[in-house]
């Protein structure tokens, strides 16, 4: 019986699977295909690659163009022919500010009559005055020229040029004795030959009186106008007098002055409720109950100033407090208190790093009699 061996394929002249070649890879782990597919796949990308690019680069730059679009257009700021001006003034503690455009009279007809027919024809060839309203604005009117006012009597005016004159006051008031809670309104008016309205309006915000409605009035009230021998070109609003609770508004154009008084009722009351809110807001910081006690003090209300001055020694004893009590018990008269307090201020003051030099020469002066 012939035998039989195997015999292997290296030994029958087959050449052993070359790296790379279709099978197994030269870490004879991942086979050959799956590589020559990879490798398709990056000569893929590489030829996608700059036209992406390309794609992107268009679409954030449509991107942009669109933003620009949507972005209002930038603001030129030109010159006015009626320039804004703004009025502040404070009652107290109490301000009042009315931001205002100025108009010029430029030899045109400011105040005066006019017929009904006149403006009933002035409002139908006008789309943007208000229908139906008897005494509504003419500002501006189809129909208006040099002859016709530029505010007539029986209308509302904005009191002013371009947008409606606005009142601002931070706490409650009266206007010629009517109540006026604090908060900020359109300011109009209607002329008249003897008497004036003074109008404010809970709509603050609006362009002249075109939309002004009398149902969001807050407050109506009567004034006189006073007429003036002198005519002033430019519009204006002024505080020409006033006292310790109330301001006498006056607007002034051409020669015509309309006044309005705004009074701050329970003056001592509204100051101390702003005190008490203060300290209830930071009642561990000394230096609110010394402001107070400065302010008193000023005011020359030493009672008041030596109180407040011990509330803020209660919170902190600081060089400061100390200080200002010890010139209090001097003005009250009592120096040997005030000398005593003032070596106290002395000492708490180099403890904490103050500069307590010319206070030294102060009490070396009081010690010596010179003061």
């Amino acid at each position: 019986m012939r035998g039989t061996h195997k015999v292997s394929r290296h030994a029958a002249g087959r050449e052993a699977p070359r790296p790379g070649a279709r099978g197994l890879s030269a870490d004879d782990k991942t086979p050959a295909h799956t590589l020559n597919e990879e490798k398709f796949k990056m000569k893929t990308l590489r030829r996608l690659f700059p036209r992406a690019a390309v794609a992107l680069v268009l679409l954030a730059a449509a991107s942009a163009a669109a933003a620009r679009q949507q972005q209002p257009p930038p603001k030129v700021r030109l010159p006015q022919a009626s320039p804004q001006a703004t009025l502040t003034h404070t009652v107290g503690v109490t301000d009042l500010t009315i931001v205002y455009h100025r108009p010029s009279v430029r030899g045109r007809m400011v105040w005066g009559d006019i017929t009904p027919e006149k403006a009933a024809a002035v409002v139908q060839a006008t789309s943007y005055l208000p229908k139906n309203s008897p005494e509504g604005t003419l500002d501006g009117g189809q129909g208006t020229g040099k002859d016709f006012p530029l505010a007539p009597n029986g209308h509302v005016w904005r009191a002013g040029a371009n947008e409606a004159t606005k009142f601002t006051v931070t706490d409650d008031v009266l206007v010629n004795g009517q109540p006026l809670k604090a908060g900020t309104y359109s300011l109009h008016m209607i002329p008249g030959k003897d008497e004036w309205t003074v109008i404010f309006n809970k709509k603050a915000d609006q362009w002249g009186s075109y939309n002004y409605d009398a149902k969001e009035d807050a407050l109506r009230v009567k004034t006189k106008p006073e007429w003036r021998a002198e005519s002033q070109e430019m519009l204006g609003y002024d505080v020409p007098a006033g006292t310790a609770n109330s301001a006498r508004v006056v607007l002034r154009w051409e020669k015509i002055a309309v006044p309005f008084t705004v009074e701050v009722p329970n003056q001592d009351a509204l100051v101390r409720s702003k005190i008490d809110a203060a300290v209830a807001a930071a009642p561990g910081d000394w230096r609110v109950p010394l402001e107070v006690a400065n302010a008193y003090a000023n005011d020359e209300k030493m009672e008041d100033a030596l109180a407040w001055a011990d509330r803020s020694i209660k919170v902190k004893e600081t060089f400061q407090n100390l200080r200002l009590k010890a010139m209090l018990l001097l003005n009250a008269n009592k120096k040997d208190e005030a000398i005593a307090l003032a070596e106290r201020a002395v000492a708490r003051g180099k403890a904490d790093g103050e500069d307590t030099t010319r206070f030294e020469k102060r009490l070396a002066d009081l010690k010596a009699g010179k003061m």
